[in-house]
């Protein structure tokens, strides 16, 4: 009946429904979830569209993705310029001179970089071993230990000595000031939120809710020449080689009875006492106005199966689990793997479209062929 079934309604299987749609292939849709969208899923509360599954903030480079997306949605000139509250005081992010100025008082580059400079070469390390060790080498002390150790340690649930240095492979340090988190040429967020850029998307394409591929393969899989998995390539293979390792992210979200709640979309608790690791306001997100707000409160937490599961934990362990696991999926003929699951990547929203149209482009290729 259908050329591809596509496993999961995120950003990576819509555009590979939509191009493969257009290039007159017939697909079917099915995602465990009662909605569309995957985790850039917003919802409408208080006439404020809410991202249930954490902020999504769209950038990018590529200009091929930027025009893509905004043929489904009208995008806002939205920045991200996220705050660190660490015990009370606030500071821009990311690393700028505005940081710098209300960290030590410094009003020139050359003074900011004399103190970063001297403490990176009062703490000695030539070959970094650690996260802790990556953050010091790049950005000193001070920063480290107000902005940095106490967020990751909350963020991955280690501590940063424990934590490969790779993580960190670079910290953004700015001598300007200029508080776009984003160095990306294109950035925004779709006015009227991203699970109308989901609908819009899937338009006119078969989408069926609640459905759990994984209990019903068999039934399914009959019905389509390919699989489109988009979902974790561990529990695709039964974790026949055990679970991999991902952060899990619980919500604390409330609607309240005020119109600006902390001033920004994003602020990050950057305390080890605070148990969360940032409040999101989302009508910041698009300029909102109205009498109520809604935040989020973020939790990270250890994953267990049977969790959604958020971040990939990139350590060499894992690295070398999921290397079995592609090796299991290379040799599946009627499946294709894709997306962050599937991929067990952490990916951007843009790198995830990108990625999915190379996908529909090679395999329409193939089937041409």
């Amino acid at each position: 009946m259908y050329d591809y079934l596509i496993v999961g309604a995120g950003l990576f299987g819509a555009v590979f429904a939509r191009e493969a749609t257009d290039r007159g292939r017939r697909c079917l849709v099915v995602d465990r979830r009662d909605h569309i969208g995957g985790n850039v899923y917003t919802e409408d509360v208080e006439g404020i569209p809410v991202h249930r599954y954490g902020a999504h903030i769209f950038h990018t480079n590529d200009e091929g993705v930027w025009n893509y997306v905004n043929r489904f949605a009208r995008f806002n000139h939205y920045v991200n310029s996220p705050v660190a509250n660490y015990k009370g005081k606030l500071y821009n992010l990311p690393f700028n001179m505005n940081t710098f100025y209300q960290m030590w008082g410094v009003t020139t580059p050359a003074q900011a970089r004399r103190i970063i400079d001297r403490q990176i070469a009062e703490a000695g390390i030539t070959a970094p071993q650690n996260l802790e060790e990556q953050a010091i080498s790049l950005v000193g002390t001070d920063i480290y230990r107000t902005l940095v150790k106490d967020y990751t340690e909350k963020q991955w649930g280690r501590p940063c000595r424990e934590l490969p240095a790779f993580i960190i492979r670079r910290l953004p340090v700015r001598f300007t000031f200029d508080n776009n988190y984003f160095n990306a040429r294109y950035q925004g967020i779709p006015e009227t939120g991203y699970t109308d850029l989901a609908a819009r998307l899937l338009e006119g394409i078969e989408v069926r809710l609640g459905v759990e591929y994984l209990k019903e393969r068999a039934a399914l899989d009959a019905q389509a020449e390919k699989v489109i998995f988009t979902g974790p390539i561990d529990e695709f293979f039964d974790y026949c080689y055990g679970p991999l390792q991902y952060r899990a992210v619980r919500f604390e979200t409330e609607v309240l009875d005020c119109d600006n709640y902390q001033g920004n979309a994003v602020v990050n608790y950057t305390d080890a006492e605070t148990p969360f690791t940032r409040i999101i306001e989302h009508k910041h997100f698009v300029f909102g106005t109205g009498p109520k707000t809604v935040i989020s409160r973020e939790y990270s937490a250890e994953w267990q199966v049977g969790q959604e599961p958020y971040y990939p934990v990139n350590t060499p362990e894992t690295a070398a689990l999921y290397q079995k696991y592609r090796a299991l999926a290379a040799a599946q003929n009627r499946v294709v793997f894709g997306g962050r699951l599937g991929e067990f990547k952490y990916y951007d929203m843009d790198a995830v479209i990108r990625s999915a149209l190379d996908a529909v482009g090679r395999e329409c290729a193939t089937q041409t062929k």
